[in-house]
């Protein structure tokens, strides 16, 4: 690969919009559901995944229900996207605001990541 096109893909890659959001990882076989919010969702999903196989997730009752019932029990699912761009205290109010909401609204936990 030459020099040029390395540059084009590094700066597509910069370029990219990252999703923000709310997620949630629910746990079939007791329906219990854990919320969380990010500046990047993707990024949320490898990072609470890659914890979660380790054993190393810092919400105890997520891990313990982890350990119980296994992967394959377990769903991740975007919520909510953050759709329009906006400034980072208006992401974070907007992020802590719709936290809130679907923690109630689910009955949900609140994730820690």
């Amino acid at each position: 690969m030459d020099k040029q096109s390395r540059k084009a893909i590094t700066q597509t890659y910069k370029d990219r919009k990252v999703p923000v959001g709310i997620f949630t990882l629910r746990c079939e076989p007791t329906n219990e559901v854990w919320v969380g919010a990010s500046r990047n969702l993707e990024g949320a999903a490898n990072g609470a995944m890659f914890s979660l196989r380790m054993g190393s997730f810092r919400n105890g009752p997520l891990q313990a229900a982890w350990k119980l019932h296994g992967e394959a029990a377990f769903a991740y699912d975007v919520a909510e996207t953050l759709e329009e761009d906006a400034s980072p205290i208006g992401r974070e109010t907007w992020l802590k605001d719709r936290l809130r909401y679907w923690i109630a609204t689910l009955e949900g936990r609140p994730v820690v990541l």
